[in-house]
């Protein structure tokens, strides 16, 4: 586990180390290609290496919380004052998280796309799963992914007079998807729509539109439910 988690920090890193600049020296040349596609994220469609650091992260945090647990049901802590612990812990990921988002800035960023914050919103349900049985959590698991598959396939599609530029995407975007993969397309679906409602609770400087990141060509962060 410790070495997963050195190879993902590696991956972090890897996109300071502008492996593209050196690709484009390097045009026919398999190998470096093949480093650049995986040290960036890709557009919309597809995954590279680079797109599974945060489920990394997410998956180690949920390898490890069984040792947690164990480690502190023999210390003699009670399952009350372990949720307790964990929700404070998500607490303070999810603010941290917020923190190193609004650096330099006039006011308090209020976003959701930090790989903390995620971990942070999601620890605590992942911790109440982790008091259940296997077959709680085998359960939960289903319905997660089945559930959450179904709400955006069930979303309604946007209108074909919507405004794609009025959210971010640029007109020539090469990755609208028809039929029911596009209930998938970018700033038009489900988290996009969760997105606009709950960001904009929050104090901003101006109305919440679209993930900046999300609104380029290299867009580090799709737009999915925070």
């Amino acid at each position: 586990m410790d070495a997963y988690r050195g190879f993902v920090m590696f991956l972090m890193m890897a996109e300071v180390l502008q492996v593209g600049k050196v690709a484009e020296k390097f045009s026919q040349s398999v190998f470096w290609r093949l480093l650049d596609f995986n040290t960036r994220h890709v557009e919309w469609v597809g995954c590279s290496l680079h797109d599974l650091i945060q489920p990394s992260f997410s998956f180690l945090v949920g390898v490890a919380l069984p040792y947690s647990i164990a480690s502190r049901l023999a210390r003699g802590q009670t399952p009350l004052a372990m949720t307790g612990h964990a929700v404070w812990r998500a607490l303070l990921l999810s603010l941290l998280g917020v923190f190193l988002r609004s650096t330099g800035r006039s006011q308090t960023n209020w976003t959701f796309e930090d790989t903390l914050t995620q971990i942070g919103f999601g620890y605590p349900f992942l911790f109440l799963l982790g008091l259940r049985s296997v077959r709680v959590q085998w359960t939960a698991l289903v319905v997660i992914l089945a559930g959450y598959w179904a709400a955006w396939a069930i979303y309604p599609l946007p209108g074909a007079d919507f405004d794609y530029a009025g959210v971010g995407v640029p007109p020539d975007w090469p990755h609208h998807a028809s039929g029911l993969a596009a209930h998938w397309n970018k700033n038009s679906n489900l988290g996009a729509a969760v997105d606009q409602w709950l960001l904009n609770l929050f104090p901003r400087e101006k109305p919440f539109v679209a993930n900046a990141a999300a609104t380029s060509h290299s867009a580090s962060f799709r737009h999915s439910a925070p």
